[in-house]
């Protein structure tokens, strides 16, 4: 099966479908960007903040809906800094909810293989008793850091495709 392009980037990209939101919505005070680098990759980096009760920065990216029942994975091309981030799915944009995978990341260029199966749903960082991410329909991807520290961090992508 082809793979299903949900986001590549490059330097003619249109970023106005991508917005961060940081924990200055209830009060913190880390600050994030995502920005095109010099190669056309999406580079989402920043530093999060605990002051205020704060600790977290994301970035989402809002799309027509698209269905990925016929997919396993989501594969994402990055390069990383060696800390933790959380890649997040929406079905519908209303959901309070997200589905939420952890991964990993080295300072080398990798890929991240997300089981779709895997996608487990959170409400601000609480695992919710309900069954995991179908793939039905996805109309929002997210990529958030929020590791219960205060640190600089950098996320450089290339794409985001489901196979």
């Amino acid at each position: 099966m082809n793979p299903k392009l949900i986001f590549k980037f490059s330097s003619d990209s249109d970023l106005r479908h991508w917005k961060v939101v940081n924990d200055a919505v209830m009060g913190g005070k880390s600050k994030s960007k995502l920005h095109l680098n010099a190669e056309g990759n999406g580079t989402f980096e920043g530093a999060v903040s605990l002051e205020n009760n704060g600790g977290f920065c994301s970035v989402k990216y809002v799309f027509e809906p698209i269905t990925l029942e016929k997919s396993t994975f989501i594969f994402i091309h990055l390069k990383g800094d060696g800390k933790k981030y959380q890649f997040r799915v929406k079905s519908n944009t209303s959901d309070s909810h997200s589905y939420v995978y952890l991964f990993q990341t080295t300072a080398d260029w990798q890929t991240i293989q997300i089981p779709i199966s895997e996608l487990y749903p959170a409400f601000r960082g609480q695992k919710l008793n309900m069954p995991n991410y179908n793939g039905f329909n996805l109309e929002e991807i997210a990529f958030l850091i929020g590791n219960k520290k205060e640190e600089q961090f950098q996320l450089v992508v290339d794409r985001i495709e489901a196979k």
